[in-house]
C-alpha cells in the first residue's frame, strides 16, 4: 500500500481508473498542524503524484476536523527569526504551487495560519459546509509567512483580506 511509507499522510490513488491521486493529511491528535516532516512527506507524495502517468489530477483533504489547523507553532516557538531564516524553515512549502498536475484542496473543518495558505496553493478549493478559512497569525504577534498575505488578497479582493490578516477573524466557506 502506498502510504505505508508515510507517517503523517494516507496516501493513494483512486477513482473508477485510479487515476486520481488522493493525499490525506493525517495528524489528528495535533488538528493536521504542518510540522517539517509532515511538509517534507507532502513533497513526496506530490513528487511521487507528478511524476505517475496514471495519475491526473491530485486531491489534497485532511479530516472532518481540520484541513490542517496551521503551522506546528511548538516546533516553531523556540526558534528565532534568524535561525528560521537561515534553515530555510519554509523552503520546499510552495511545492503544492508548483506542481504541473491539477491540485484539489478538499477543505472541511479549520484552514487556518499555514493551512489556509495550503489551500490557496491548490488550483481549486472545495470548501464543505463546515469549513472555516482564517489567518490568525496576527494573534500570536505575527503575519502569514508563507505567500498568504499575496494569495488572499487575489482570492478575496484587498478589504477582506486585510481584514482577516489584521484581526484574525476567520470567514466561513
Amino acid at each position: 500500500r502506498a502510504g505505508a511509507a508515510f507517517q503523517y499522510l494516507l496516501v493513494e490513488k483512486t477513482g473508477t481508473q485510479k487515476n486520481v491521486g488522493l493525499i490525506q493529511l493525517n495528524r489528528p491528535q495535533a488538528l493536521n498542524a504542518l510540522c517539517e516532516g509532515l511538509m517534507a512527506e507532502l513533497r513526496r507524495a506530490l513528487e511521487a503524484m507528478e511524476s505517475d502517468p496514471e495519475v491526473g489530477a491530485i486531491v489534497l483533504t485532511g479530516s472532518q476536523k481540520a484541513f490542517a489547523a496551521g503551522a506546528d507553532i511548538k516546533e516553531m516557538q523556540n526558534k528565532t527569526f534568524q535561525e528560521c531564516y537561515n534553515s530555510g524553515f519554509l523552503a520546499g512549502w510552495d511545492k503544492v504551487s508548483i506542481v504541473r498536475k491539477p491540485i484539489i484542496a478538499a477543505v472541511n473543518g479549520y484552514a487556518l495560519g499555514g493551512g489556509c495558505e495550503l489551500a490557496m496553493m491548490c488550483d481549486i478549493i472545495y470548501a464543505g459546509e463546515k469549513a472555516q478559512f482564517g489567518q490568525p497569525e496576527i494573534l500570536l504577534g505575527t503575519i502569514p509567512g508563507a505567500g498568504g498575505t499575496q494569495r488572499l488578497t487575489r482570492a478575496v479582493g484587498k478589504s477582506l483580506a486585510m481584514e482577516m490578516v489584521l484581526t484574525g477573524d476567520r470567514i466561513s466557506a
